[in-house]
């Protein structure tokens, strides 16, 4: 055994214990270290906890207080010998959020992330070829460790080169392909333009992330690819991917409570919200050394689904799939949504691609949206009504909507561009 996998199944009660006892160390960490945020905790000591209750008391930490900690104010080892590596938050603005790791930090991640893999089926009989990127962003490296944890054999392709990932897929025999959400639509459609045919090679497992992907997605990538597909997440602040994944029985993704402890909070009021109820999610972390979290906010909309025993067998509590982040709301003509729930709408219909574009401009100083969708096979005026009707029944009023050929809209590089803003232009 490469670790303890009867954490997995430990009792809720005794989990709740241990992360007591983690959060009190992790109070105590961040004190006894120069880290700017001693002065942000100096009113809470370890021993004022006596349950998990008392979190509510600790404040919240928000994304622009580590940020202004840059480069390394923030972080709660004072002996740089003992920083192993670095990785930086994926946001293309403003100040990076550098998280900095030590050699336990790094141990921990390859740790859940040998659980996301068991989660999924994964094993040392599989062959796991890696396309997230290995740079500043964590995917690529965070997928590396927890494969060389189960000691299967890694095939570090790395992000783009389609055609090469789709002949590696075949000619080595690829059986779990780890990738940001949308790339699959990407290799899908390379695919199709060069004969590939997945229900040829020996590819079964697709674990995703990164980004907001719908289930109608998932469905679409499932059928194309011939795979099972979990759902991982993670961030670069709470350590990289891999704190948490859908299992077999898909009814929620569990999160790694002996290393984790979630919240739902109101992001208006921020008030701590009940057991199935949507909101923003706040991770604390409990073994993290380098950047110890205590409340961060993620700004991911998600609720807590249960805290019993899953199908599975694991006892550690499921979140809903991410709907989207709070900053990714859209307001059009008063009305709030998420592009997600757009996606949703889109991919009910085969005919078109899941390439689209969500364009939002000011015309005659009133909001417009514009919906520009890839037309895949043929699509009929008919469903062009239908269509229309059904986005005007979730959102109450009338957006234009655009088909064009397949193959129109430009394929990013790395993670799929939704919406296209040009009301501040």
């Amino acid at each position: 055994m490469i670790f303890n996998k009867d954490v997995e199944t430990m009792p809720q009660e005794e989990l709740k214990k241990l992360q007591l006892k983690r959060l009190r160390e992790t109070i105590k960490r961040i004190k006894n270290s120069s880290s700017v945020f001693k002065e942000k905790y100096k009113d809470i000591e370890p021993q004022d906890l006596k349950s998990l209750d008392d979190l509510k008391h600790i404040p919240l930490l928000e994304k622009d207080e580590i940020r202004k900690a840059y480069p390394f104010k923030h972080i709660s080892v004072d002996d740089d010998t003992k920083w192993m590596r670095m990785h930086m938050s994926s946001g293309t603005t403003g100040t990076p959020i550098i998280n900095v790791m030590t050699k336990n930090d790094i141990e921990q991640w390859s740790e859940i992330m040998a659980r996301c893999y068991y989660a999924a089926g994964v094993s040392h009989k599989d062959r796991i070829q890696i396309t997230p990127s290995f740079g500043l962003f964590n995917g690529g490296f965070g997928f590396h460790y927890g494969a060389e944890k189960i000691g299967a054999f890694i095939i570090p392709a790395g992000a783009g080169r389609s055609r090469l990932q789709l002949k590696f897929i075949e000619d080595l025999g690829t059986t779990v392909l780890t990738a940001i959400a949308s790339y699959p639509l990407r290799l899908i459609e390379v695919a199709n333009e060069t004969g590939f045919d997945f229900k040829k090679t020996n590819l079964r497992v697709a674990i995703l992330g990164a980004e907001t992907w719908s289930d109608e997605i998932r469905k679409r990538i499932e059928e194309e690819m011939n795979v099972d597909t979990y759902d991982i997440i993670g961030m670069t602040e709470t350590g990289g991917v891999g704190m948490g994944i859908d299992c077999p029985a898909k009814n929620g993704i569990h999160i790694w409570e002996d290393h984790y402890i979630v919240e739902i909070i109101d992001p208006e009021t921020k008030e701590v919200l009940e057991d199935g109820k949507e909101g923003e999610m706040v991770i604390t972390t409990l073994t993290r050394e380098g950047m110890p979290l205590l409340r961060y906010r993620t700004r991911d909309i998600t609720k807590i689904i249960s805290r019993d025993k899953c199908d599975c067998g694991r006892t550690h509590l499921r979140v809903d799939r991410l709907k989207g982040r709070t900053d990714d709301m859209l307001k059009v003509k008063g009305v709030n949504f998420y592009p997600s729930q757009i996606e949703a709408i889109l991919m009910k219909y085969k005919q078109l691609s899941p390439f689209y574009h969500i364009v939002l401009e000011k015309v005659k100083g009133k909001g417009s949206m514009t919906i520009i969708a890839e037309r895949k096979n043929g699509f009929t005026s008919e469903q062009l009504d239908k269509l229309s009707n059904e986005l005007y029944d979730f959102l109450g009023f009338h957006c234009h909507i655009q088909i064009v050929p397949e193959g129109t809209l430009e394929r990013p590089q790395g993670k799929a561009v939704r919406v296209v803003d040009k009301r501040q232009k």
